[in-house]
Parts: C-alpha cells; structure tokens; sequence
C-alpha cells in the first residue's frame, strides 16, 4: 500500500485540510510555498490517465474550491494547480496528487518555463502528430 493510501485511511499521521468521502487534501510536508497543499482521490489511481471521467470532474471542482480557500486564508494573490504525470514530470509517489501552491510576493518558488525557439513548420508539424491521435 502506497503512503498516499496510508493517509487516505488515516493508518499514517497527516494535516488534514479537507476529506470528503472521495477526496482529502493534506499539507505537503515539503511546503513549496506557506500553504503548499496536496489534493488525493482516496481510491489508488496511478495519475491523470488512471482516472474515470467522474473522478476526474469532480476532483477539478474540490481542488478549485480548496484553492479559493487556501489563497483566501494565506493572503497570496495567485495559486500553481499541478499534476505531475509521470517520473519524468516529476512523479515520485505514484498515487495521483494535485499540488496547490498559493505564490507569495518574492516566495522564491519558480517553475522555470522552457523556451524552444521553433519555426512555424516545426509547430505545424508538432501539431499534426497531436490532430492524428484525436
């Protein structure tokens, strides 16, 4: 049984935010951010591509609500929703998580963006091979 698991049947110690009977978001003990939050479906599902479509609708509406809260009762002005799928995303507890961090003025927590100079036929040519998988 994974860590997540744990938490979700309350067997290992968390700061519990929030639970409904299919969800519970808990402080990330790692705190990116003050407030940093993880968002779990208490059912074990691997990531994003591992859920049913009603999970994954109602998860969205419980982590946006949370989020509404947590900036809310922290004061920040702006929220990071991220799902990391996969190890090379940075997936290292293979229970799926939404990491809600609220961003602070000076927070010193960036995401840095990847700028890849590409041509127009290199992205239309990225964009076929997305339009041939629908």
């Amino acid at each position: 049984m994974c860590i997540f698991c744990k938490i979700a049947n309350h067997e290992i110690p968390a700061y519990i935010i929030h639970e409904d009977e299919n969800f519970m978001a808990f402080l990330d003990l790692s705190q990116a951010t003050l407030g940093h939050t993880l968002v779990i479906p208490k059912k074990h599902q691997v990531n994003l591509f591992d859920m049913d479509d009603q999970t994954g609708s109602s998860i969205l509406l419980f982590v946006r609500d949370l989020a509404k809260q947590i900036t809310e009762a922290m004061g920040s002005e702006s929220v990071n929703i991220i799902h990391n799928a996969g190890s090379l995303a940075g997936q290292s507890v293979f229970h799926f998580h939404i990491h809600i961090i609220p961003r602070y003025e000076n927070d010193h927590f960036h995401i840095p963006p990847l700028k890849n100079e590409l041509t127009p036929d290199e992205l239309l040519s990225i964009q076929k091979k997305i339009k041939e998988k629908h």
